[in-house]
């Protein structure tokens, strides 16, 4: 079964062919600059080689014309025609209340993505026009959409309430969603995988570090708690997002800097996180470099970041009665030794025996602990969008 990933941004569309359920990805790429000059597409095939095609691109359903045109290319294809696609699979970022898991896509389901747009103003639209367009282009292939927050909705009510007035909760859905679901899903059960292990007797904490961050933690299969909230600004400190803040201290820069409620958002997830400490820069190899030079604000930013991600493991050990398997993902998680020995450091008591050898790896699956640690630490590169191919792959199936 051949099936089309696609996560579409507000000028962008990220996509994949993969045949399933091998799991092989016979091609990939990004259109980008869509509607805006510089517009093009980088389109890899499945050796590896990459084709960037400059073009004027107005629109999304013009760039994913353009990408199917590719895919049937003599030159750079992989298809003999667009009748081989059997489905399509969708990331969307905010399905509400309403979405437990990955659905088929219907138009009782496109009505209810509509109305979780104030939830995701900026996502829900952009994944909502990738739905359109396939709908448009490909009007007798099967849709399924996978949603970030879906994960998460197995997180029970004391956990994901916030201790507002309940009539705001149940006019507003003003509650904890968390985001990265899927991430945080295809990673869990890959470690189980890797291990031999039944994720449905685990108590696994995934760590999702990047310019967004994310900790999850996953009881036996089901995501229990995780980081972010009712938006991404909550939880661990990002490239240019506060993370965890006290409501009032942001009540009281707001009326000292006579800020309005878009500026006020701005501060909070524009200009804050590890920008705003380093004053260098939200890119986390460019703060480690200023602190290796001495950078004394880059080096908080390091030991703050550590810090906010090593307490919310502790948390979750708590909440959960012990852990079983720590896993790094992310940007982050997976291509910076020295962040994971900052987080690691000091959850020896945990039963956190490390490998020292393994410790600097970069970017593939690997053990951090040795074969007698009580808690297993790992290193699993995401792969959201294989994800998103075996739901679509069970789901049309």
């Amino acid at each position: 079964m051949k099936i089309i990933i696609l996560n579409c941004g507000s000028s962008s569309i990220k996509y994949q062919l993969v045949d399933m359920p091998e799991k092989a990805v016979l091609a990939k790429g990004l259109v980008e600059k869509i509607g805006l000059n510089g517009s093009r597409i980088k389109h890899i095939n499945d050796m590896g080689q990459a084709t960037i095609l400059d073009n004027n691109i107005a629109d999304h359903q013009i760039g994913m014309q353009m990408v199917f045109d590719i895919l049937v290319s003599e030159e750079n294809g992989c298809l003999k025609s667009l009748s081989e696609v059997d489905a399509v699979g969708h990331r969307v970022v905010h399905g509400g209340e309403d979405f437990s898991g990955s659905v088929p896509i219907t138009n009782e389901v496109i009505a209810a993505l509509e109305k979780c747009i104030e939830l995701a103003p900026l996502h829900n639209p952009p994944n909502l026009e990738g739905i359109y367009t396939m709908k448009r282009l490909l009007p007798d292939v099967p849709q399924v959409g996978v949603f970030d927050t879906a994960f998460h909705q197995t997180m029970p009510e004391h956990v994901y309430m916030y201790a507002i007035p309940y009539v705001l909760y149940k006019k507003y859905q003003v509650r904890r969603f968390g985001f990265h679901g899927t991430s945080h899903k295809y990673v869990s059960n890959r470690a189980c995988e890797i291990l031999g292990l039944d994720i449905k007797k685990q108590k696994i904490i995934t760590c999702h570090l990047g310019n967004g961050s994310s900790i999850a933690a996953i009881k036996n299969g089901k995501s229990y708690d995780t980081s972010m909230g009712m938006t991404p600004a909550e939880g661990l400190i990002m490239g240019t997002r506060t993370g965890d803040l006290d409501p009032g201290a942001l009540l009281y820069m707001a009326e000292k800097e006579d800020t309005s409620i878009k500026e006020t958002s701005n501060l909070l997830n524009k200009k804050s996180g590890m920008l705003g400490i380093s004053g260098v820069s939200s890119d986390m190899r460019d703060i480690e470099n200023a602190a290796n030079e001495g950078n004394l604000r880059a080096q908080l930013a390091l030991e703050m970041f550590a810090y906010r991600a090593k307490k919310y493991i502790g948390a979750y050990t708590a909440a959960m009665g012990g852990v079983d398997l720590i896993v790094f993902t992310g940007g982050i998680g997976e291509n910076d030794p020295e962040t994971r020995k900052r987080i690691l450091n000091g959850l020896q008591f945990m039963g956190i025996a490390l490998n020292e050898e393994n410790l600097g790896v970069r970017g593939k699956e690997t053990m951090l602990t040795i074969a007698e640690s009580n808690v297993k630490v790992m290193v699993v590169p995401t792969d959201e969008e294989m994800m998103i191919a075996i739901d679509t792959y069970n789901l049309v199936n």
